[in-house]
């Protein structure tokens, strides 16, 4: 298992990284760094997990990381190729003195808020991704100038979704393993039953301890994070086809309709119907 801590490696004549990570370099697990992140997904699609966010990325996607956010982007099928476009820095890179300026108040701003993911929508979007692509590429103070110009754009943006705050963890390199092994064996079984015994048993624990493990560190109850992993597939399923809602309550792990809706309405605020009508292209 890798560590949870990321070691980022900055070339020598640059302040910041900026590069692509493509399979299987794309792969990096449940892992944070003292660095501030800004990502743009180019291929692949799956599900994000930020902080206690649970939820899909697809191309075209760019969220923005607070230093030491643990986060995982897992594609949806081993055997397809993920790729993003993502720049690591320092949140004091550009020095102190330049972060006090009245022109640089809304980025500060920004970059003080600590243990906060965010994704971007609408027309930021494209604008960031433009941004992005152009800054990989580029050389000399045109960096500097792109990374600013990402930064004051999100900072004064009001099409954002803040997905998760407040989000901080401790966890050790040997917890963060454990941490992996529930994940992956929670996106592997997600469509059948799955008891805390048998998930506890993975880990070596009791049940109690488990819950309170799992609590500490995704912030969340082991079967909240088993419904958002099951809502998300179904609202991945009710979007790109056209098949019952029953048959996508029982494909997504549900054998009682009133349940699953009740579940989906937890989770989205709306039942399964109106979110298809919502999301007909």
């Amino acid at each position: 298992m890798k560590t949870l801590i990321q070691k980022i490696h900055v070339e020598e004549h640059h302040s910041f990284a900026c590069r692509t990570y493509k399979t299987p370099d794309f792969e990096t697990a449940w892992h944070k760094h003292p660095e501030c992140e800004l990502i743009l997904i180019t291929e692949g699609n799956g599900t994000a997990l930020i902080g206690d966010y649970i939820g899909e990325y697809k191309p075209g996607d760019v969220f923005f990381l607070s230093p030491n956010v643990p986060h995982w982007f897992r594609k949806s099928q081993q055997t397809t190729i993920g790729s993003a476009i993502v720049i690591h820095f320092l949140r004091d890179f550009w020095g102190e003195a330049f972060l006090s300026l009245p022109e640089m108040k809304n980025v500060s701003r920004q970059l003080d808020n600590k243990n906060m993911g965010i994704q971007l929508l609408g027309n930021c979007t494209s604008d960031i991704a433009l941004c992005i692509k152009q800054l990989e590429y580029a050389e000399g103070m045109e960096r500097i100038h792109l990374l600013l110009n990402c930064m004051q754009k999100i900072s004064v943006s009001s099409v954002q979704k803040v997905i998760t705050t407040a989000f901080h963890t401790i966890t050790s390199g040997e917890e963060n393993s454990v941490i992996e092994k529930i994940i992956d064996y929670s996106f592997k079984n997600f469509l059948k039953p799955i008891s805390l015994k048998e998930v506890a048993e993975i880990t070596s624990m009791s049940i109690p301890s488990f819950c309170r493990f799992f609590k500490r560190n995704i912030k969340k109850s082991y079967f909240d994070f088993i419904r958002e992993i099951r809502i998300g597939h179904a609202c991945k399923l009710l979007r790109e086809t056209s098949r019952p809602v029953l048959d996508i309550c029982y494909d997504s792990g549900y054998n009682s309709s009133a349940h699953f809706t009740k579940q989906f309405k937890a989770v989205t605020k709306i039942p399964p119907t109106q979110y298809r009508k919502q999301h007909i292209k």
